[in-house]
């Protein structure tokens, strides 16, 4: 990045001087250098990076420690059941679930940027390991499930690590927010209907089929409804109706609100502890269960051991390897971001995406499958008092109770309980009507992504959701890149403002100022003037870069051909070229219309030009000579970058033709080529009055541009003034005279050259018109 250097130029007045803009070249080598001498230093900071715990650990203390323990045991009594539902719709064993949430939890907090996030098993990725493994078992007998999660994890985990230690964290930012919540709200859909067997007892539908199918199954086989719809459905109005009853008391009551809200989250625990002592006594006496029970959980971590990854096993998992990535970064980066700002502090995604890709590999070697973060038990966390990442292993500990001291009392769970326990927490996965209208106001494009990842979701499975929202955000992306809006502009005349005396006696004159909008304007669009005949302004609402250089100089050619005339306005048969469609009509009826004198092109959108673009403001101004028969001069407003700067000196722009025209002779040639305005370290000189056709009253033209000159001189020598303007400065000029800082600049410069321009195809326009018409 350059720095600017200001010069300031004294004029031999007693008013304030100009502010001139220049900026100095790059010097590259010295950048490079540079860079070399702190490349140590650069090591350095990003080593310590990686481990954000060195920065706030030596700042633990007790009050920390009790807040940290009862968020992390909250969350620890929670994630257990929720694990355990979880891994049935990875189509893995429930202990699988409890390796997954502890591996996440432990580890977590050594990588942290974020304070409130919880790591763990969540539904979607659950969900498409469920698929995965549906899908692959099928096709090999020899791949077991365990051996597919632990190898989604571990390549998953790699990938996302490798993102973030090269700092790619910058590609979450690709994928908008309506494709991330068409995706979730599908899967939360997706898995809920899943449940729905397991919630009345029904046996025997494919709950992997696509949600349209078990759907229908489910409704097919509704007369086989078991005893399990008891446990079901009662669990269901026990964790809704503690759910909102904890939340109208805590409203009603906000001196209990706390007690209340810890109650509320003891509603998973008390449901499953409730509902396997019921299933426990009726299963007395019995050799076989009325109801679909957990049976049998493993105590401790059976399936520890280093992750064996095959050839084939590789290849049976690469297809999912993408979405599960996607899933994993997504999921996690946009959780906690959220919690981020409304607790007030800032993450690093990069650093997050480093904390996720560790902890699955990490956990490959438990046996666990892919975990990331959850949006509900972050939520639990976050209103528990949550001071540090440090909750996340007291979390941990709760797991490893249940691993080792409560598995036989999970033998007699209902499943129904379970599935009860996951419907309940992915509904806070769907966004609501509320979304929806929001989206719907705000951009029907972005409502079709997410209307496309929920149907998408709902008829397939959730890979091809993830790819079709995301496919769909990026191509609207692109194509609003490619055809960024163009506005042409005119003029709105604003009231009258004072300006400095022209002279040394206290005689002020009003200066008329202009607001420029798009001609279209729905509200001031009655109200546009034209500018100064010959004059056009438009403006570009997007970076001008290869996708869109050739629409955008399409669309600056269309524009100045339909409010300007052609040179000659009668052209023979034979010379005519044969993409011309001009006819005698048309030509007459534009015979009134102005020659194209110059155009203003507003930059102030434009913080990127490429050669592409470069090359396409090229092409735009040599076929707009050609169509006017004489130099069209291009002004710029508004350049906010150096380097768009910088690119448009090097293609010739800061020193285009200003003091006369070109003309054609005889033989269709363009000769005499006119002297340009030379560069002057006091800014534009425009006092050069030599045309093609003679010399006009110079002086008169000089005796303009001091008036004009003196009139940008916003300070001047009154006392009263000099207080009222002791913080202001004139308005700076570019050291080149087609930059400017102001639209009214630009128009102001361009027509000070319209002078010299013919009126008709030879006379030459009467300089007393110009210089008024400057003077204005």
């Amino acid at each position: 990045m350059s720095d600017p250097a200001h010069t300031t130029a004294a004029r031999p007045t007693q008013h304030a001087a100009d502010i001139i803009i220049d900026y100095e070249q790059d010097d590259y080598r010295k950048q490079s250098q540079e860079f070399f001498q702190n490349l140590p230093h650069y090591i350095q900071e990003y080593f310590i990076s990686l481990f954000p715990i060195a920065t706030w650990i030596h700042r633990y203390n007790l009050q920390w420690l009790i807040r940290d323990l009862i968020a992390g045991a909250t969350v620890g009594v929670v994630i257990v059941p929720q694990s355990m539902g979880y891994a049935k719709i990875a189509q893995l064993p429930a202990q699988y679930g409890l390796y997954t949430a502890f591996v996440g939890l432990c580890v977590y907090c050594l990588f942290a940027t974020s304070k409130d996030i919880s790591i763990g098993p969540t539904a979607v990725m659950s969900l498409l390991v469920g698929q995965t493994v549906t899908r692959i078992t099928a096709e090999y007998d020899t791949i077991s499930g365990p051996q597919i999660a632990v190898a989604l994890s571990l390549l998953t985990g790699a990938i996302a690590m490798f993102i973030g230690l090269v700092r790619l964290g910058i590609l979450v930012d690709f994928i908008p927010g309506p494709a991330i919540a068409g995706f979730m709200t599908g899967s939360a859909i997706t898995i809920s209907i899943g449940q729905w067997p397991k919630l009345f007892g029904i046996k025997g539908i494919n709950t992997q089929d696509s949600s349209y199918l078990i759907f229908g199954n489910f409704f097919k086989n509704l007369p086989n409804t078991k005893l399990d719809v008891a446990f079901g459905l009662s669990g269901l109005i026990w964790l809704y109706g503690v759910r909102y009853g904890c939340t109208w008391l805590g409203k009603r009551y906000p001196k209990y609100a706390t007690h209340f809200f810890f109650l509320s989250i003891m509603r998973n625990g008390v449901l499953v502890i409730f509902g396997t002592l019921i299933a426990f006594l009726i299963n007395i006496g019995k050799s076989t269960s009325p109801i679909s029970i957990l049976k049998t959980v493993p105590a401790g971590f059976q399936a520890m051991s280093v992750p064996h990854v095959s050839t084939d096993l590789i290849s049976a998992v690469a297809s999912s390897l993408p979405s599960g990535v996607i899933i994993l970064i997504l999921e996690h980066v946009a959780i906690a971001k959220s919690f981020g700002r409304i607790n007030d502090y800032s993450i690093d995604p990069n650093q997050e995406i480093i904390a996720i890709g560790f902890t699955n590999i990490w956990a490959a070697f438990f046996g666990a499958y892919p975990s990331t973060g959850s949006f509900s038990r972050t939520a639990i966390k976050a209103r528990s008092g949550v001071k540090t990442p440090i909750a996340g292993i007291f979390s941990a500990l709760v797991v490893i109770l249940a691993l080792y001291a409560l598995t036989p009392a999970f033998y007699f769970i209902p499943d129904a309980t379970l599935a009860a326990v996951v419907i309940h927490a992915v509904s806070d996965l769907v966004s609501g009507p509320a979304y929806v209208k929001r989206l719907a106001k705000v951009s029907l494009w972005e409502l079709f992504v997410f209307v496309a990842g929920v149907i998408i979701t709902f008829f397939t499975t959730v890979e091809y959701g993830i790819y079709a929202s995301v496919g769909l955000s990026i191509v609207i992306l692109l194509f609003r890149i490619a055809r960024p809006r163009f506005w042409s502009l005119g003029r709105i005349p604003l009231s009258s403002t004072t300006s400095a005396p022209l002279s040394d006696s206290k005689e002020s004159q009003s200066e008329q100022q202009y607001l420029y909008v798009p001609q279209s304007h729905p509200t001031l669009g009655k109200l546009v003037e034209d500018l100064p005949a010959g004059i056009l302004m438009c403006r570009i609402d997007e970076s001008f870069t290869y996708p869109n250089s050739g629409f955008i100089s399409d669309r600056i050619i269309a524009y100045c051909k339909e409010r300007t005339r052609r040179h000659q306005q009668f052209i023979s048969k034979g010379d005519r070229a044969w993409n011309d469609d001009a006819n005698p009509i048309r030509d007459a009826e534009r015979a009134s219309l102005p020659r194209l004198h110059a155009l203003v092109i507003d930059f102030a959108s434009v913080n990127r030009l490429d050669s592409s673009g470069l090359q396409a403001i090229v092409d735009a101004q040599t076929a707009l000579n050609r169509y006017a028969g004489q130099h069209v001069e291009f002004h710029f407003s508004n350049i906010l970058h150096p380097a768009i700067r910088r690119s448009l000196i090097v293609s010739g722009f800061a020193d285009q033709p200003r003091s006369g025209f070109e003309h054609e002779n005889d033989d269709n040639q363009m000769t005499e080529i006119l002297p340009i305005v030379p560069v002057s370290k006091d800014g534009p000189l425009q006092r050069q009055a030599t045309t093609a056709t003679g010399t006009q009253d110079i002086e008169q033209v000089i005796e303009t541009h001091d008036a004009y000159d003196k009139k940008l001189d916003f300070g001047n020598s009154s006392d009263e003034d000099s207080v009222n303007t002791a913080h202001s400065i004139p308005l700076p000029r570019d050291r080149y005279p087609f930059f400017h800082w102001s639209a009214d600049e630009a128009v102001r410069t361009a027509s000070q050259t319209l002078i010299y321009r013919p009126t008709g195809d030879s006379e030459p326009q009467a300089p007393s018109a110009g210089i008024e018409e400057a003077h204005h």
